[in-house]
């Protein structure tokens, strides 16, 4: 039989050196707790500051501050610094924010406020984007007079992709220096945009297809017969359909067009 651990000296002064490190370390960590839950470490300010390079226009700093002083749940060692990240990005005009402490009972909020690039479903809605695609919740009338917003519109969740159309837009029409104010995307994909000199252009669902070069070709086929087209109506056209797999076709703005300028405009699907 194996005899009791308190005969073996060299057993007992190892358990015993065993006990009394678990007892300091326990005491340790109550005497953390404890101070961790002084008044001292309360959190009592909230310092928000704009990312480098930005203004912060829209945030009220005061009120946003007593909202997180209000809602924000333990001290300066228990809070949960992604919490109240979240709780920030919640918030209008606010694209990031990055949170960190600062001893004793501080917290340094760092926001990147969102950039209104354009307006989304129109200028009543409640709704804008930014020049990354992403929609977020803003009013016309919270921006400056002068502030001057393309016209977005599109299916929910459609914002990165009526970004992509409209820089693809923007570039192809370079040749003409004229820029994309306006881009409405449909439910079904098809898409139109209005240019700076007031011409409409009407697409198709080309660029969900496999064929992603077919548009392309159609605006390349549009500026190789632009010349004649123009010889032809000078600047009376508002709008021009590349919808037509061969071709493409142009609405005059006259609204007293003579029968041969009607047949012209018609033969012109098939350039």
């Amino acid at each position: 039989m194996m005899a009791p651990l308190w005969n073996h000296s060299d057993r007992m002064e190892k358990v015993s050196r065993f006990l009394i490190r678990c007892f300091g370390v326990m005491m340790l960590i109550g005497i953390l707790v404890w101070l961790s839950q002084r008044p001292v470490f309360t959190l009592k300010q909230v310092m928000i500051e704009p990312v480098q390079g930005q203004t912060l226009r829209h945030i009220n700093k005061p009120t946003v501050r007593q909202q997180v002083l209000e809602t924000v749940q333990g001290n300066f060692f228990s809070v949960r610094l992604e919490s109240v990240k979240r709780g920030f990005e919640s918030m209008p005009w606010v694209r990031h924010a990055n949170v960190r402490r600062v001893w004793p009972n501080s917290l340094v909020v760092s926001i990147e406020e969102q950039s209104a690039f354009a307006t989304w479903d129109g200028v009543d809605s409640q709704k804008l984007m930014n020049r990354h695609g992403e929609i977020f919740s803003g009013r016309v009338t919270e921006l400056p007079e002068d502030a001057r917003l393309l016209d977005f519109n599109g299916p929910d969740d459609s914002g990165k992709e009526v970004m992509r159309l409209y820089e693809k837009a923007n570039a192809w029409f370079k040749p003409w220096n004229a820029e994309v104010t306006s881009l409405s995307l449909s439910d079904r994909y098809a898409w139109h945009v209005k240019l700076s000199n007031g011409m409409k252009l009407e697409f198709g669902r080309d660029e969900e297809s496999s064929d992603k070069s077919l548009t392309e070709e159609r605006v390349s086929r549009l500026f190789k017969y632009w010349p004649e087209v123009q010889e032809k109506w000078a600047n009376r056209i508002d709008a021009v359909d590349l919808r037509y797999a061969n071709g493409f076709a142009v609405h005059l703005a006259s609204a007293n067009m003579k029968k041969g300028e009607v047949d012209d405009k018609k033969s012109e699907r098939k350039q």
